[in-house]
């Protein structure tokens, strides 16, 4: 019997945080476009993002990284920004080419995942400017949200979500044409092989 890696654990605090934020995505779908319970949903984002930092942090600090939640932090990250861009644009809080310009994004990318595989190689590392494009896009959604409200803070969160929704849909596309160049340069090394 072979003794487990340390990349093959399941059971790991980071993975156990990453599995609840996976959760919560239906949770929050159901409080946005069910009963519309707005504040309770807006905690749920919350929340996920705060779990989204704090595996990371933890998984680094106590060196419990592993494959799968390598995997699972971030289709939790994009399953929650997929899930929060649909409700706010089926809310009409969002307009439909901020969506479109995330989902073009994803496609470009997607395409070249598919390339990047047909020569053997797996997806590649996840980039800070990733990393970045996502933090603004999980921040900009609940503000966007706040700012959809009556209230005093309603004019203050639409100006900051704008910001980070606008900012963080630009990293994003950054992200994703580094990550088509890092592609490029794997294929055509690969081809001189």
């Amino acid at each position: 019997m072979s003794e487990t890696s340390a990349e093959d654990r399941i059971w790991t605090v980071p993975n156990l945080l990453s599995f609840l934020r996976l959760l919560g995505v239906p949770v929050f779908l159901w409080l946005v476009l069910g009963p519309r319970e707005d504040g309770w949903a807006i905690g749920v984002l919350a929340v996920a993002g705060f779990t989204d930092w704090l595996d990371g942090k933890i998984a680094r600090a106590f060196n419990q990284t592993s494959r799968l939640g390598r995997l699972i932090d971030p289709a939790a990250d994009k399953l929650y920004v997929f899930s929060t861009i649909f409700a706010l644009l089926v809310r009409e809080i969002i307009p439909w080419w901020l969506v479109a310009a995330i989902l073009l994004r994803e496609a470009f990318v997607g395409c070249s995942i598919l390339v990047l595989r047909k020569y053997g190689y797996r997806a590649l590392q996840v980039h800070f400017l990733g990393k970045a494009a996502m933090f603004n896009l999980m921040y900009a959604f609940p503000l966007l949200f706040l700012g959809s409200h009556a209230g005093w803070y309603a004019d203050i969160a639409q100006i900051v979500g704008w910001a980070f929704a606008l900012w963080g849909t630009g990293l994003y596309w950054w992200a994703g044409v580094l990550y088509v160049v890092q592609v490029r340069q794997l294929v055509t090394a690969a081809k001189k092989e």
